[in-house]
């Protein structure tokens, strides 16, 4: 159980990371980015010290992390971006090391597996990082609804991929267990972790329109504990059935 806490972690960082590249930062301020290079330092010791693989690349992201948070203290745009690149693409690579483990250990096939991974990401990343990026807004009521907005937007497409994967397994794996405990995951995998993020995209969506950014951070804070009880669930199930939904 050791690697599934690495694994959960690593998606984490990936998702943040992959979230704050794609929204537009030029409006938002720099202490933002660096806390959240911090949040991903604290993830990546989290997977340094629970992983089953080599510790090389995780102390790497660790290094990394901290380097683009000085970045961002000083100002550095530029180099902060790259360092936000770079844990990415390390976070992207030790997930997809985590996922072959995985697949090897328990016998989950590997395609449907990274497809899964590839949603868990986006629906982490973008729930996690909106919700951050709404509690700037209490401070900075004056900044544009844009790089919220594009966080929203990248969590419900995420959500779609999301309900796109987990529909493929279920229904490539008709009847799905409906009784003891995979029977309960399963439930709360499609709850909290399919349908809860697309709810919560369409409400925020719905909120900003009125520019109440106060109540889409509340609704975006419900999102990250439905996504993290959704993306727990599944994976204590495919452990369970050996079935990635």
């Amino acid at each position: 159980m050791q690697d599934a806490i690495a694994f959960f972690s690593l998606r984490l960082i990936a998702g943040i990371g992959l979230m704050l590249l794609v929204m537009p930062r030029q409006n938002v301020t720099s202490a933002f980015f660096r806390i959240l290079l911090l949040v991903c330092l604290g993830l990546g010791v989290v997977a340094t010290l629970t992983t089953e693989g080599n510790r090389f690349g995780p102390i790497a992201l660790c290094v990394t992390a901290f380097v683009g948070s000085v970045l961002w203290l000083l100002e550095r745009r530029s180099g902060g971006t790259i360092a936000l690149l770079l844990v990415s693409l390390l976070a992207a690579y030790e997930t997809i090391a985590c996922g072959q483990r995985l697949s090897e250990s328990a016998g989950v096939p590997l395609m449907p597996l990274l497809c899964s991974t590839v949603a868990t990401v986006g629906t982490l990343g973008g729930a996690m990082a909106g919700m951050l990026l709404g509690h700037r807004y209490l401070t900075a009521p004056g900044m544009p609804l844009a790089p919220l907005l594009r966080l929203n937007n990248a969590l419900g497409i995420a959500g779609l991929a999301r309900l796109a994967v987990s529909g493929w397994m279920l229904g490539a794996h008709w009847p799905p267990p409906s009784g003891g405990a995979p029977g309960t995951w399963l439930a709360l995998r499609w709850l909290a972790g399919v349908v809860g993020p697309l709810v919560v995209w369409i409400m925020v969506k719905k909120i900003l329109r009125y520019r109440n950014t106060q109540s889409a951070t509340g609704v975006l804070f419900v999102g990250v504990i439905l996504t993290f009880l959704g993306e727990l669930s599944g994976d204590l199930l495919v452990r369970a059935v050996r079935i990635p939904y």
